[in-house]
């Protein structure tokens, strides 16, 4: 699949994920630290090597080469249970390459990142675009299955991401499904409003 100019400095892509049985979105990211690759899966020719690595959550290791890996500092375990050594784990609020932050989930080990340039969220599982498994429910955007929170409820996946509100997200790019490219912050509202 080719790359997909979504805002300056702001591509992404699908691959196809054998476990999934559907394309899963990859973004790559423009910063004054060079080229940060979120959540990468076959990242296309031509793209050029990344300079980090940046997880959302330990499921999606894919296809994490480089030297500078970041993941929550909850997934470093598991991570290196699946072969990736995280070179800088982080929590959030902790800088990260090219002013991209970190917001907490209510999954453990799992954020969302905010790309402040773009007005983008990058998500992994927590959130799920419209006809993203296991089905369509005619909305932008609709919260993971709550068996995937573990001990958590959807109640306080809402909770963690109600942060998310208060920014003026233009884009949600999510990993499942189709990404929301105008009307984000209106998008999440609905998605979290129960």
């Amino acid at each position: 699949m080719p790359l997909t100019e979504v805002a300056p400095g702001l591509r992404r892509w699908t691959a196809w994920h054998d476990e999934w049985r559907e394309d899963v979105g990859c973004l790559a990211v423009d910063t004054d630290d060079g080229l940060v690759l979120i959540d990468p899966l076959d990242p296309p020719r031509g793209l050029g090597s990344p300079a980090h690595v940046l997880l959302t959550v330990h499921w999606h290791v894919r296809s994490t080469k480089a030297r500078r890996v970041w993941a929550h500092q909850r997934a470093v375990r598991l991570l290196a249970n699946r072969g990736v050594q995280v070179s800088h784990p982080f929590t959030p609020g902790d800088p990260l390459p090219g002013g991209i932050q970190a917001l907490e989930t209510a999954r453990p080990g799992e954020v969302v990142y905010w790309l402040p340039r773009q007005r983008a969220v990058a998500v992994g599982d927590v959130l799920l675009g419209a006809g993203a498994k296991p089905r369509d429910t005619g909305a932008a955007l609709r919260l993971c299955p709550e068996r995937w929170l573990g001990k958590a409820t959807h109640d306080d996946l809402r909770e963690s991401l109600a942060p998310l509100l208060e920014l003026p997200v233009t884009r949600v790019l999510v990993s499942h499904g189709a990404p929301v490219l105008r009307g984000g912050g209106r998008a999440l509202a609905e998605a979290l409003a129960g």
